[in-house]
């Protein structure tokens, strides 16, 4: 069973809603990062679809995890609950997946001595084994390297920043294409109202003795790492056992909002993302 060290779950901005989560179960836990098309207005009771399915996942992983011992199974029971709640109150020009919310996520299960880590997208697991040595599992690292390459572009292109590019017709050109090639299945798998993608979850396994300590971020908590590169994920879970979540935080958000709120050092789509870490030990 885990034991929740420390938690955070920051909005980008408090004038919008949070659209990430987190939580824990006994030997299950996970951190939800989603999105919708910008403008897409919400049906779905909460300030934007994206924050309802945060938290539906959450909530439902929470209920059903104590009886799981797949992984993918799981996964995908979520998701079909989830899709028949939103097609349920959906109006039928929102039956286009085109307009559901998605996300990334990254779900962990101590088992055996082992950590199974199932991930969609770019949430991650950061992992400080008993030697101390720091692993990262999951595809943030390379997914940030070419989010950085079209955001640099894309804001030069616009002559937006960060906290404008979403208003641009080249970033809503851009992103209507990568949605198309998601809604095809040619894009990467995840969390969502599709439960086929949940075949498609990236699965790793790692070791995990007692007192192994295991930090899941959001990509707005592990831009220390993979974008700001203030530090190494050594230094990141070192930082987050002696200072707290709360501290690195505030780290990214004064890079963010003092540092380069231009998007010149560090290309992004977003000034400040929603940012939420969960730090356990095992």
């Amino acid at each position: 069973m885990f034991t929740i060290l420390d938690r955070i779950s920051w909005p980008g901005s408090p004038e919008k809603p949070n659209e990430d989560s987190c939580g824990t179960c006994r030997d299950w836990a996970w951190v939800i990062d989603t999105s919708i098309f910008p403008g897409t207005p919400a049906i779905m009771g909460e300030g934007s679809d994206a924050t309802w399915l945060a938290g539906f996942a959450s909530r439902r992983l929470s209920d059903l995890a104590p009886q799981a011992d797949d992984g993918p199974a799981l996964v995908r029971h979520v998701m079909e609950e989830a899709r028949t709640a939103f097609l349920a109150r959906a109006p039928q020009e929102r039956h286009d997946a085109f307009t559901w919310p998605v996300g990334a996520m990254t779900l962990v299960r101590r088992k055996g001595g082992r950590l199974d880590v199932w991930s969609f997208a770019d949430t991650t697991a950061f992992v400080r084994r008993s030697d101390g040595a720091v692993l990262t599992v999951g595809e943030a690292p390379g997914m940030r390297q070419f989010e950085m390459a079209k955001a640099a572009e894309l804001l030069q292109a616009s002559g937006a920043t960060p906290k404008t590019i979403v208003q641009t017709t080249v970033f809503q050109t851009w992103l209507a294409e990568r949605r198309e090639r998601q809604k095809q299945g040619r894009g990467p798998a995840l969390l969502g109202l599709d439960p086929s993608a949940a075949d498609r979850l990236r699965h790793d396994s790692v070791p995990c003795d007692e007192g192994t300590v295991v930090l899941l971020t959001s990509d707005g908590f592990s831009a220390l790492v993979d974008l700001y590169q203030a530090m190494d994920a050594k230094a990141l879970v070192e930082t987050a056992l002696t200072d707290g979540l709360e501290a690195l935080a505030r780290r990214a958000r004064e890079i963010e909002t003092q540092v380069d709120p231009e998007g010149r050092l560090y290309p992004r789509f977003k000034e400040s993302d929603d940012t939420t870490g969960l730090l356990l030990r095992a």
